[in-house]
């Protein structure tokens, strides 16, 4: 697949942070031309929460995206930065639309993930609160080694350490983001996803009658 939407280079050109866990901030990810096609295949996400791509209707851009994302090509880029063997790792890709008052919140991710990536989609980003931080501590939000814009096209991966603290400050509103987890395996991978299933089969249920 050829790799059209993503600018694997720039990937392969940012340094890899090591302090206080390992990650990697990338502009530019996506090709300019490319970024009004991914805004306009993106599915319409009313809710708050985490999404499956595989309970969303996504546009053909969109579809390549994923396709890309999750593809071996990209996985063996991310192997490379970061010294990692993540064949056997399978990929889980999700999207958020919009951001609740409670999202957010300092935390590290789970143990079922190894790496996990966002990439920012945002055509238009003029907020100043809701720019994921990397921190170094698990109570403070002005701890900051980096901080994210949440502009189309920005990517930050890191590795999932027990210290990969990560926040930002409340933000409510339209905030496009796809995720990618590489998972420890297919277990952690079918139960990561049949939670976020539930989770958008509940809120569709409870959109259907009105709550």
């Amino acid at each position: 697949m050829s790799m059209e939407l993503l600018d694997l280079d720039k990937l392969r050109a940012q340094p890899l942070a090591r302090d206080p866990f390992p990650f990697v901030v990338v502009s530019g990810m996506l090709r300019p031309g490319r970024i009004g096609e991914i805004s306009r295949d993106f599915p319409e996400i009313g809710d708050g929460g985490v999404y499956p791509v595989d309970v969303l209707p996504l546009g053909p851009c969109m579809r390549e995206l994923v396709d890309e994302i999750s593809g071996d090509n990209f996985r063996k880029v991310v192997e490379e930065k970061f010294g990692l063997d993540l064949k056997g790792r399978p990929p889980m890709v999700t999207l958020r639309g919009r951001s609740r008052a409670k999202d957010g919140r300092i935390h590290k991710d789970s143990d079922d993930k190894v790496v996990s990536l966002l990439l920012y989609l945002n055509e238009d980003w003029p907020h100043q609160t809701g720019n994921l931080r990397m921190l170094r501590s698990p109570v403070d939000l002005e701890s900051t080694v980096a901080e994210i814009p949440s502009t189309a096209g920005t990517m930050v991966i890191f590795e999932v350490r027990p210290n990969g603290w990560h926040g930002h400050h409340k933000f409510v509103g339209e905030r496009r983001v796809l995720m990618l987890n590489y998972m420890t395996g297919a277990d952690s991978l079918a139960r990561e996803l049949k939670r976020h299933r539930f989770s958008a089969k509940v809120k569709g249920f409870k959109k259907r009658i009105g709550l």
